[in-house]
């Protein structure tokens, strides 16, 4: 079973950077996208970020300019710099790896912005 495993979350203010990462725990192959998701309390899910195997990224408007997400193929790996945090930023953040038959997902790191 492969797993999906996230750090680099934690407490920061406003303003502050952080820096994801989400390696997978062995080789994926055929990933098409690696992504990034967050849920704040009460709210649904939605894509932060997202990166395909050609290299093109799309990310929600309210990150853009302070997001940055980025893969390691060979690593199976993908990052996301967020910078200009703002409590707004608060959430449970979940990397997802997609394949054209299976999506595995992180178990989910907690990003709190806070002064």
């Amino acid at each position: 079973q492969v797993q999906l495993v996230e750090s680099g979350g934690g407490l920061v203010q406003p303003g502050g950077s952080l820096r994801l990462s989400c390696a997978a725990s062995r080789k994926i192959f055929g990933i098409n996208s690696m992504g990034w998701y967050r849920q704040a309390p009460g709210k649904q899910r939605e894509l932060v970020a997202a990166a395909s195997s050609g290299g093109n990224t799309n990310y929600a408007d309210s990150v853009k300019g302070r997001f940055t997400i980025s893969r390691d193929n060979a690593k199976n790996t993908v990052y996301l710099q967020m910078n200009s945090l703002k409590p707004e930023d608060t959430a449970v953040y979940s990397c997802n790896f997609r394949t054209r038959l299976s999506d595995f997902w992180g178990q989910g790191t907690q990003v709190t912005v806070s002064s």
